[in-house]
């Protein structure tokens, strides 16, 4: 805001119908003038810009003051090309730094077009997302705590990592400490001894006792013990003293005593396997 003589000028801006600044408006003649950026002509675009700026005048348009800068900035563009060019003096190796490249009065302003189009490329993208997302309208967030698994709590808490590495190192002193070897006998049965067993099941029931072969067996026994006992009802049946038979395909087998001998009559027995 600037103030004198009792009165007061504030500046606004107003944006344009079309463009948004200058710069807008040039990237808009260009093309439309579908030339390239590098190889604008000052002088044509100059007479569009003006001629832009006359009709906006027309209807009455306020111009806003980077407008008129702009338009000025081009006619001096304008009025250094249209001049004629030094003549070129050649100089010795020795003098050569006292030639001056003369810049281009158009690249600055190629400079800012080039970027002022990056930005504004990005702008569109960003307005493009904002549209394809106002279209997607998403749930409201729940308190999903309830779902959350119970944090169980931590069994080394407190403890450091000092403290983990001396235990491991006691545990090593005392595995070196147990140098103990041990053998482990298996516990071997005779068939001999199998068949006493046998017996004195069968005695226990009578002449004509029955006995499932099921009975002879238990969840702890080792494969060799059934093999034993098995060759035991064998040698059993080929000495006549029970009798095996099924009452059904598959089913348990029944042992039936038959014998008279007693059980220390099996002690003497000689058994080919």
């Amino acid at each position: 805001m600037v103030t004198g003589g009792g009165c007061s000028l504030t500046t606004v801006l107003y944006k344009l119908e079309t463009f948004e600044g200058p710069l807008d408006l040039l990237l808009h003649l260009i093309d439309k003038a579908e030339i390239d950026i590098q190889d604008i002509s000052v002088s044509e675009i100059t007479d569009q810009y003006l001629e832009y700026l006359q009709d906006m005048q027309e209807l009455e348009l306020e111009l806003t003051s980077e407008f008129l800068v702009m338009a000025a900035t081009l006619l001096s563009m304008k009025s250094k090309m249209l001049l004629p060019k030094p003549p070129v003096i050649e100089f010795d190796d020795d003098f050569a730094y006292l030639m001056e490249d003369e810049e281009d009065p158009r690249e600055e302003l190629i400079r800012k077009l080039i970027e002022y189009r990056k930005y504004k490329e990005v702008a569109g993208h960003l307005h493009e997302r904002e549209w394809e997302r106002s279209l997607i309208f998403s749930k409201e967030p729940e308190d999903l705590t309830p779902f959350m698994p119970e944090v169980v709590e931590n069994p080394v808490k407190g403890l450091h990592a000092a403290d983990l590495i001396a235990v491991f190192q006691k545990a090593l002193r005392r595995a070196a400490k147990r140098n103990t070897v041990a053998r482990i006998h298996r516990d071997e049965i005779s068939v001999k001894d199998r068949i006493k067993e046998v017996v004195s099941a069968l005695q226990e029931l009578g002449k004509g006792g029955r006995l499932l072969f099921s009975k002879l067996l238990h969840d702890g026994m080792y494969r060799h013990e059934i093999v034993v006992t098995f060759l035991a009802v064998l040698e059993l049946m080929k000495m006549k003293q029970i009798v095996c038979y099924q009452n059904r395909l598959f089913d348990d087998i029944v042992m039936e005593w038959r014998g008279e001998g007693k059980i220390d009559e099996f002690s003497g027995i000689e058994i080919d396997y």
